[in-house]
This record gives C-alpha cells, structure tokens and sequence, in this order.
C-alpha cells in the first residue's frame, strides 16, 4: 500500500516514497512514483495531485502542519480510481506550509478511514448518502445529508434566506455533533423542510427531543459545548482579488463565541464534505462577539488552514447587489450628472443621485444601502434596482445603451435584452393607475400652530410629517426638535391670491409640456420662480414674521416640507419636495417660506404625481419650522424591525459621520450600515455589514452606548405609531425614522414615518 509524502511549501516538493526514497521534485512530474504523475493547483488554488488511471484503487490524502505530525494528519480529500486519469485535491487552499500524505489503497482490501462500521469502498459508491470522512449515519436525501456531491446537490438542500448585508441568498443549515470529541460527525438538514437545528435533531437525526438540553449543549458556553449549530451560505456574487467569483461562507449564530478549536472542526468538516468547491470556503466571524473571539485567537486562525473574511471584506468585493426585484422596459441611459429624466428611462448611476424622479428601473455602479432615497423610492414605485459594479462598461449591458430594453432583478442576477417602442409604452400603460386619485387636504385650520398644538389626526391639515414630528415631542420630547407648522391653508390663500392655480394650468396645458421631459423641466423650474417672486398676503406676511420673531431673531430656523403625499402608508414619497434653512442674514421667513412652497412644483415631484394619477391642485404644502442644527457628529436613518429576519426583534441602522446624509450621500460616501437585536443570548448584539468609509479602520461612527440608546428610543417610537396606525398586520409594519448627534453630542429623531416593506 504506498504512500508519498509531500511538503507544501512554495520553495520545494519535498517526496517521500515508500518511506524509503527522499528526494527534491522541481517539475510536476514524478517519474518515480507509481500512481502519481503531477501535483500542482487547481483554478481555485487547492493543493492537487494527478493520479494515474487504475480502476481497482481508491486514494486517501491527509494533511500535517507539521513533518511530524506525518501519518496521523487529517483525511481531507478520498477519491476513486478510474480507468481515466484522474486528481485528488486538498479540501481548501494552502497556507505557508504544510505536510501531505497521499495513501493508494487496493479496493479489493479497503479501509474503514472514518471507523462508522462502513468499508471506504461502499462510501465512495454512494456519494452524499455517505461520506467516507464524516462518520455520521445516513439520512434519507428529503431529510439532508452527510456530504455536498456538486452545486446542484447544494441548491437542492438550500433555502433562500435574508442575511445582514445579503439579501435572499441560500443556505444549508448544518450540525456537527461529539464536536468535543476526537470522532465528530456533520450533516446538512434540508434547510426548505427544517427551518431550525432543533427540528432536524429531534425529527431527523433524533439525538434530542428536549430543546433546553438542546441548546444547553450547543450554544453560548464553550466549556460544556457538545454541538455546533450553523449556517452555510453562498455569496455568488462575491469575487476575490484574483478575480474568482464565489464565496461560500461558514457562519454561526451571531451571539454565539464559538471557540477556535470548535470552528477548525467544524470548518475542516464542512470542507472536506464538499469536494466540487474550489478553495472558496472561509469561516466569517458575522457579529461583534465573535470578531472579539477571532481576535483573542487570531494566532491560533493564522496557524491553522482556515480561511477568514471579515465583513468589511465580504461586502466590499460583492459585484451585483439585487435591491429591489422586479421587471421594467424603457430606453437605457447613463447618467452622470443632472439631467432630466422620466418614467420611460431605465438608468444607469455612476453615483447615488442627491434626487431622482419616477423612472423605469434603476442601475447603480456603487453600492447603495435599503434605506438610500434612491432605494425607498424603488421599493415604493415597485421599480428593480440593483447595484453591478461596472454596469456602464459591462459586456452584457453596455450594447444597450440608448436602446429600448427589458430590465430584470433577481436575488441572483440580472437580465436586458433589447424591447421595442411598443413593448415599453404597452408596460408603461399596464404599470400607472387607472383611475386619478385625489389626496386629502383640510383647509379648516387657519393658524400657525406650536407642534404642542398638534395631533396625530391633523395631517391632513399640516401634512404627515409635521404631524409625526409633534407626536415625537410627546413620547420623546428631548429627542425631537420643538417648532412650530404652517397649515396647507396658508399654501392654498397664497396661490390663490397670486392667481398661481391658473398659471399652474396653463402651464400643464401647453402641448410641449405634455410631450417633452427637458420643456416640462423648464417650465416648472420658471413656474417655482414665480411662487418665489410672488409677494404674500399682508395677513400672512404678519403671521409668517411672528413665528419668526416667537422663535427668536438670533435662531437659524429650519424649513422642511410636509405635504399630503408623503410620508404615508405605501407612499413614502422620500425626497420629492425640499426643505430650507433660513439664515440670520436673510431677513424675514417669507423668501424660506416660498422656496419650500415652490418645491411642491419640483419636477421629480411633479412626475411622480403625473404616474400615479394625483390631482396635482389637491396636492398641499405645509411647512415644518424649527430651530437648525449644524456641524453634527452624525447622520442616520433607522428602521424599527430586523428587515433581514423579522422573526427576531431588532433594528436596521445606515449611519454616516458629519453633515453627510445617508438617504442622500455625497459622491463615493459609504455609511456604516448594521443591526442591532435581542438575540438568543445575553445581551443585545450589533452585526456590522459595513463600516464607513469616511473613518480609519476599525472605527466606528457610534459608540455601542450610543447605538443601544437609538434603539431604546426607537423602540418607544415603534410602540407609539404601532397604536396610531394600528395597521391590520403587525408583524409586517414598522416605522422608518430619521436621526443625527448633535455638536454636543446629543441623539435627535427628526423624522418618523412608516416603512414600505
């Protein structure tokens, strides 16, 4: 039965034959050896050996850190023979060094290498029902498995899961059992059929009918720790430095400090079970607790062969991001500044725009986030989205620039082809309402009110947002701003007594306006200057000047919109309209006043009505004052559920540092991107998916206090909506809110409103 020997190290192969022969191999060729004719790499980087063809043997490859260690390394790979040359390869690729011993054994005389009362032979006969290095028992195929035979075997087993960073990837759940042991044993459930480790243990497997005892014994404590209960994931849009696209990851849950010696069997497992992967396998440390304990053993990681990739890692090399699945026709176009665009327009971004009106579908070329402007516009209009780095020079998109074209999103990729004029006025057509809709608006309230004065019902006199703002001063009152609202009444009497409405619709009359985007861009943007210019009422330039003088001569007021088509459930309307900041220097409000106004007429706004059929002399502008903030320590938006897993309690959080807004963010600006939730465990747990650009390494934009004090308040935030909204399903319902630090370091929520899953 020979054996040979080999060292892995860059600089020499080393071969032992025979236990008898040393010598130094300088090609890939080993005239000496039977049985062995080459040992090189595979595409993927693992360690391979070429064999001879002999149908009568089977091959065992182990693998030593150490010269010593030789003859009792682990068994990481085990092929059959055939008639045909064939390879045998290490399960994942190499580190500095180390020791292989490769075994050629007679079937006629086989092994029993995993010692579970079946003859290497028979394993090797029936891949995935057995595995020759895993001396689990065998499950039925529905149930799971022992071992991964190829991709499809893969996709077969996997569910499509939400991840933080990840959205509907799949997953393999996995159990290694005796993982204390020296013999420990894995199987892949069938993650469709049993969502929970518990499931497959006590339904399948049948190790343990008690869920305490259970998780007792494999989560949470490394000294009494028996099992281990994890996640395979596939990141198919992952590539790696030397352009290899594909990472599947080993993951566990994120409250769980999975010790080193607990993950090298696990990883060493999972590996060699899965004999088609090509070295694209490492072990991500997903959440704080265990970055900590990858820290605290980073020596131990570095001396074994386990593979690692951080997060900032994972997500930073990921080429395609699917934000918002769908489908869409229109004329594909690069954009890479202002220009004027329409729902007839499929786009591709060379950055995140500050604004966007109602297009067909969206490309960008850096990645965005859930809760960009950009994305919360998507999900509202129901149009695909995604980020493909690149997208403007791709070979599969590039031909179709300025064409007509057919655009979809899924979970794993995208799809254009070239489309018709009729194909996109036909979807066009099939997509808009058909009957007009005509939004709220009480005009009954005749005052400027304090947000004391306000309620959750008088929206539809202030708009949705000022209302919202005010029920933030009640439950969290130094954690919102306090001001004052300017009622639509005052809005509609200042176009009145301007004659505006009439301008309005002659305007909208004019055939080039109906017909062409750049006119009708033009001549709103003329229209916004006449609201400008227009002198208000005496009444209300009085009314307008003691709110100013109310606050305070020496304050630097804030302006914000607030209409009656946004901020509402299932139509966020995320920047349409625009908000002002009044300065000292600037004299009276009324010029502010007018700017926010004459937004309700800005033509991303006016598109958006257009599409869905608004009556645009419905639509009102109220206005938000309160006292501005300036050089902030940071920015942010937050929703109030776990929008990867809302089986679990926790918050999403995008949060940047400075004045740099995440729901708009400067050019090639990252924000810090995490979730925060109550966990099985101890404590609340934080998942970074992605740190800020705009700091060093390791750095991040909130403290831990800082992060657990936004999540108590927007629980009190949640709680609070939950009973004014009561929506029928809550379970599906959260609310979205706005927030920053202040110079003095402070937490301010200055927006609520609800979220559009």
């Amino acid at each position: 039965m020979p054996k040979t020997f080999f060292n892995s190290s860059p600089l020499t192969w080393l071969t032992l034959l025979s236990c008898l022969f040393w010598g130094v191999i300088t090609s890939n060729v080993f005239a000496t050896e039977p049985g062995v004719t080459g040992v090189g790499h595979t595409p993927g980087g693992k360690v391979a050996f070429n064999l001879d063809p002999n149908p009568s043997r089977y091959h065992i490859l182990q693998r030593s850190r150490e010269l010593s260690e030789v003859g009792r390394g682990r068994p990481v790979a085990m092929v059959r023979g055939s008639s045909r040359p064939g390879m045998i390869a290490d399960s994942t690729r190499p580190k500095d060094q180390g020791y292989y011993q490769l075994t050629h054994v007679e079937s006629a005389a086989p092994r029993d290498t995993d010692r579970d009362g079946f003859s290497d032979w028979l394993e090797l006969a029936r891949p995935g029902y057995y595995n020759p290095l895993n001396p689990a028992t065998p499950v039925e195929r529905a149930q799971g498995s022992v071992m991964l035979v190829n991709r499809t075997h893969f996709e077969q087993l996997a569910a499509r899961d939400d991840r933080p960073g990840a959205q509907s990837v799949r997953e393999i759940k996995f159990l290694v059992y005796d993982v204390h042991t020296s013999r420990p044993v894995l199987y892949f459930a069938n993650s469709n059929r049993y969502r929970y480790h518990f499931d497959f243990t006590s339904q399948v497997v049948n190790r343990y009918n008690d869920l305490g005892l259970f998780n007792s014994e494999t989560y949470f404590d490394n000294t009494r720790r028996k099992n281990l209960a994890g996640s395979l994931i596939a990141h198919d849009n992952y590539v790696d430095a030397e352009g290899r696209r594909g990472l599947y990851t080993v993951e566990f849950w994120p409250t769980d400090p999975v010790a080193f010696r607990f993950v090298e069997k696990g990883y060493e497992l999972v590996s060699a079970a899965m004999p088609f992967v090509d070295g694209n396998i490492a072990y991500h440390p997903a959440s704080e607790t265990q970055r900590r304990w990858y820290n605290d053993e980073k020596e131990d990681y570095e001396k074994s062969y386990i593979q690692v990739v951080q997060t900032e890692d994972l997500y930073a090399n990921v080429v395609y991001t699917g934000l918002n699945p769908g489908e869409g026709y229109g004329r594909l176009r690069v954009v890479n500044g202002s220009e004027t665009l329409s729902v007839r327009d499929i786009v591709i971004f060379r950055n995140i725009p500050n604004d966007l009106t109602h297009v067909a579908g969206i490309i960008t070329e850096i990645p965005q986030t859930p809760l960009s402007h950009i994305n919360l516009k998507a999900k509202q209009n129901n149009t695909p989205n995604a980020f493909i780095k690149d997208a403007s020079t791709h070979p599969e998109i590039a031909p179709f620039i300025d064409q007509n074209i057919y655009y979809r999103v899924t979970a794993d990729g995208f799809e254009i082809r070239s489309a018709t004029e009729e194909e996109v006025e036909a979807w066009f057509e099939a997509i808009r309402p058909a009957n007009p809709q005509v939004p709220q608006r009480d005009l009954s309230i005749t005052e400027i009110r304090p947000l004391s004065r306000i309620q959750f019902n008088n929206s539809d006199a202030f708009g949705a947002k000022a209302a919202n703002v005010a029920e933030l001063r009640r439950i969290i009152p130094r954690n919102a701003p306090n001001g004052y609202a300017i009622p639509f009444y005052f809005y509609d009497e200042f176009m009145k007594a301007g004659d505006l409405y009439s301008e309005a619709q002659a305007m909208m009359e004019q055939p080039l306006f109906r017909n062409s985007a750049l006119f009708r861009d033009a001549l709103l943007k003329s229209f916004r200057q006449k609201i400008k210019d227009a002198p208000l009422p005496a009444w209300m330039f009085d009314a307008v000047g003691a709110l100013q003088e109310s606050i305070g001569p020496d304050t630097t007021l804030r302006l914000r919109s607030s209409t009656n088509n946004e901020d509402l459930e299932g139509f966020n309307g995320a920047g349409l309209y625009s908000s002002f900041t009044h300065y000292l220097d600037e004299g009276h409000l009324e010029k502010t006043v007018k700017q926010v106004w004459a937004s309700l007429w800005n033509y991303r706004a006016f598109e958006e009505r257009e599409f869905w059929r608004i009556d645009h002399f419905s639509a009102a502008m109220g206005v938000l004052v309160h006292p501005n903030y300036e050089n902030e320590q940071a920015n942010g938006v937050g929703v109030t559920t776990n929008i990867f897993d809302p089986r679990w309690e926790g918050h999403y959080v995008n949060v940047q540092i400075g004045e740099n807004l995440v729901t708009n963010p400067e050019a090639g600006s990252i924000p810090e991107e995490y979730l925060i939730a109550r966990l099985a465990g101890f404590s609340d747990e934080i998942q970074y998916i992605r740190f800020s650009n705009q700091l060093p390494d390791n750095q991040t934009v909130l403290t831990r206090s800082q992060a657990l004090d936004l999540k108590a308040k927007m629980n009190l935030v949640h709680s609070h909506f939950l009973s004014r909204y009561n929506p029928p399903d809550p379970s599906t319902w959260a609310m979205e809110v706005e927030f920053k630090i202040t110079e003095e370091g402070n937490l301010l929520i200055k927006q609520a409103r609800p979220w559009i899953f």
